[in-house]
């Protein structure tokens, strides 16, 4: 168990450390969120999540003046109302890409079904989060 954790571990790192080589900039919005200051947009090849293992973006930009926003430390996690059971739960690997404003993630989704979706951030931004609903398709 442990090893095919590790090994589950180990992929989705090298899926995001090799996203910022990998997209040009055709990234396509996935959900885009207004806050306060702050507009959070999730974005990828497709514009959607899939079932399986999904790369994506996060870009924070000034809800003033559309510039990017250095958020600090990110995390992404979604949850999946289920009736009658438990939510299920799934947190995505966040880093700082090179850009600024710009986080790459990975996360992965077992099945189908619409994800809430909680974004938070604490940072040069101050301290935020956003909620939204996602579809997995």
């Amino acid at each position: 168990m442990l090893r095919r954790l590790g090994a589950v571990v180990l992929g989705l790192a090298m899926l995001v450390a090799g996203l910022g080589l990998a997209w040009a900039e055709e990234l396509k919005p996935i959900h885009t969120q207004k806050t306060k200051d702050v507009v959070v947009k999730v974005l990828n090849e497709s514009g959607q999540w899939k079932q399986g293992t999904n790369a994506f973006v996060l870009e924070f930009v000034s809800a003033k003046d559309n510039t990017p926003v250095d958020a600090g430390k990110v995390t992404l996690n979604t949850a999946m109302p289920m009736p009658g059971m438990a939510p299920m739960i799934a947190g995505a690997k966040i880093t700082p890409d090179q850009v600024r404003g710009r986080y790459v993630g990975a996360i992965e989704f077992p099945d189908r079904g619409t994800r809430q979706v909680t974004v938070s951030w604490y940072g040069p931004a101050g301290r935020g989060s956003a909620k939204f609903s996602v579809p997995v398709r």
